[in-house]
């Protein structure tokens, strides 16, 4: 007879949700490199809603960027509009019932029922999915409500997620969430410059109002650079406020995103158009290293 002692083991529903969070751990592995290097310097706890947040983010771009009209090419039957909408209303179902048989939903509906976020900011999230299957072009308005969906609201996810178990003041929390929703603009605004061409030629799409993918400007490019750098010094200024055990991933990230923004500023508007601006693998890794010894951008 063995003497193993089991009562540690999962069982159940807990052992389904380490088989869900295992599955959305696997896509931030899968789809993202740097995004994925960063969040090895979060706590294994936090580290664990983060990566449950991304892998549902992940499902619906896939939804809405390809991979649903590929299927659909081979010669699938797929509506990616209405996979977005079961996604959208599965997710939503989980929240309130605790158990999807979708993995990464589950995983989801975990993580925001136990960080304490619901529809008020997961519905933007889908609305801003649901604009890149019709809208091709934008206006102010337009791009400032699918920045905030698509790019800020996920920033308060993961907020939510940092904050778990502490206790700040509506003074700092209001701070944090300034710098969260300003730091998740300047990363969608940097890979908006750095698709530009994909976007345009393969989904076509054109994001910056006013802006023509195949004609950006130096002075249209130089306008964006700087805008980006307002958002991140924003989200600079909350840095220090963030608990000790996600400071340093979220470093990392603002970082490795002012590096890359920096360099696009460097880069002549015909080159940006050309080339997607990455930061080498050496320059990654002293981003990462400065991070995880506490060095903090001001």
């Amino acid at each position: 007879m063995s003497n193993k002692d089991t009562t540690s083991t999962p069982t159940g529903l807990s052992l389904y949700l380490r088989a869900a969070e295992r599955a959305s751990s696997e896509v931030i592995r899968t789809y993202s490199t740097s995004f994925g290097l960063a969040s090895k310097l979060l706590a294994p706890p936090v580290r664990r809603h983060v990566e449950n947040i991304y892998a549902l983010v992940r499902v619906a771009d896939e939804v809405v960027d390809g991979s649903a009209a590929e299927a659909k090419a081979t010669g699938g039957s797929v509506d990616p509009n209405g996979s977005l909408n079961d996604l959208e209303r599965e997710t939503y179902r989980s929240l309130d019932e605790r158990f999807s048989t979708n993995l990464i939903v589950h995983a989801f509906a975990h993580t925001a029922n136990t960080c304490g976020f619901g529809r008020d900011i997961i519905r933007p999230f889908f609305e801003s999915m649901r604009m890149d299957l019709w809208k091709t072009r934008h206006d102010q308005r337009s791009f400032e409500q699918y920045v905030y969906g698509s790019a800020e609201v996920v920033g308060l996810m993961c907020l939510n997620a940092f904050l778990l178990g502490h206790k700040v003041t509506k003074k700092d929390r209001d701070k944090m969430i300034a710098g969260a929703r300003a730091l998740g603009s300047a990363f969608q605004k940097v890979n908006f410059l750095r698709d530009l061409s994909a976007d345009s030629n393969k989904l076509g799409r054109s994001y910056f109002p006013g802006v023509s993918p195949g004609a950006l400007t130096e002075e249209q490019k130089t306008a964006i650079v700087e805008d980006i750098r307002a958002e991140l010094a924003i989200s600079a200024s909350a840095l220090p406020l963030l608990p000790s055990e996600s400071r340093r991933a979220v470093v990392a990230a603002h970082t490795l995103f002012e590096a890359l923004n920096n360099k696009i500023g460097n880069t002549p508007a015909p080159d940006v158009i050309r080339t997607r601006i990455s930061v080498s693998s050496p320059q990654k890794a002293l981003l990462l290293l400065k991070a995880w010894i506490g060095v903090v951008p001001k």
